[in-house]
């Protein structure tokens, strides 16, 4: 199990080296510079630009740069922000848990969601609930996420009944612990569920299929012909011989799921990574948009971690091939 892990880390390793690098190296050879606007200021002087130029180090060649901050990343520094004149490293956390969060939320909801849709529908193969149930997947499947986000956005704003986007009303603080927490209930429904729904065609036919292989086995139709009821059948037979496919399912669905909520993001104004990294990239803030490129990522690389991991524990196989 030790041996696994660290080999698994050492993959990551490599992975965030290589998406930093090329972020890196595209950032900095994309058109204009954070600095460049400066120069169309008649009141700062061309002295002051190269200063504050290479006080940030700007003007040292590509390699130098890159390697100046792989420095500070070794010990947790991700630069220094142009536009908002602070450190990167703390203003990143703030939007990366807000990020976390929405995207953990919306994965339980997903989850929790597709699984028995997809198992009932798998389990009525070929009637009017399968049917239905693939027609809606199939429906939703084909609209993009910010479709849906401006249809909730768009009810939000005529109904009255959830809040227009933000993560929180102007004077929440002032609000007793009650009320706030629904204020923050209420702003945070609306983008769990434009994820939730934009997540959950793909996992309901993930789930119906894996199922439908399971229930064509032998060893179902003998636990059938056993009398065994229905409800364990399915629940405590299919869906764990089912569970290879569904473990791989969810490493893809976290990155599904975090991709989606960078532009829900953007569209409801949810103060997370999705509007700091757009505000970065307009403003050319270089290190703003590798630091959140890279926690993206490592996201992402934990999400598949995590997958694996219980892939190894929920399958015997996989340990005796590691052997």
């Amino acid at each position: 199990m030790t041996r696994y892990v660290l080999r698994r880390a050492v993959h990551a390793a490599f992975l965030l080296l290589g998406v930093s690098l090329l972020t890196f190296l595209f950032s900095a050879l994309a058109p204009g510079r954070y600095f460049d606007e400066m120069k169309m200021n008649p009141q700062i002087a061309p002295e002051t630009i190269a200063a504050l130029r290479a006080q940030y180090g700007v003007d040292q060649p590509l390699p130098m740069r890159y390697a100046r901050w792989l420095d500070g990343l070794v010990r947790g520094d991700l630069g220094f922000s142009f536009a908002y004149n602070a450190p990167v490293g703390p203003m990143l956390r703030v939007r990366a848990a807000n990020t976390l969060l929405l995207t953990t939320i919306a994965m339980l909801f997903a989850w929790g969601f597709a699984l028995p849709l997809g198992i009932w529908s798998a389990e009525r193969e070929g009637r009017w609930p399968d049917h239905l149930v693939t027609a809606a997947t199939a429906a939703l499947f084909i609209v993009p996420d910010l479709v849906l986000a401006l249809g909730l956005l768009l009810f939000a704003v005529h109904s009255g009944w959830f809040p227009a986007g933000g993560m929180a009303a102007v004077g929440a603080e002032s609000l007793s612990w009650t009320a706030r927490g629904r204020d923050y209930v209420l702003h945070l429904a609306l983008p769990v569920a434009a994820l939730v729904l934009g997540t959950c065609p793909m996992l309901v036919r993930h789930v119906r299929a894996a199922i439908l292989d399971v229930l064509d086995s032998g060893f179902i139709r003998a636990a059938r012909g056993h009398g065994i009821s229905r409800r364990r059948l399915l629940f405590c037979y299919a869906l764990r011989a089912a569970t290879n496919p569904l473990l791989s399912l969810f490493g893809l669905s976290l990155g599904t799921l975090l991709s989606g909520s960078l532009i829900i993001e953007v569209v409801m104004s949810w103060p997370g990574l999705g509007p700091f990294l757009l505000e970065a990239i307009l403003a050319r803030d270089l290190y703003v948009v590798i630091g959140g490129v890279l926690l993206s990522t490592v996201f992402l690389v934990g999400g598949n971690l995590a997958a694996d991991l219980l892939l190894y524990w929920a399958d015997p196989r996989i340990r005796a091939e590691r052997v």
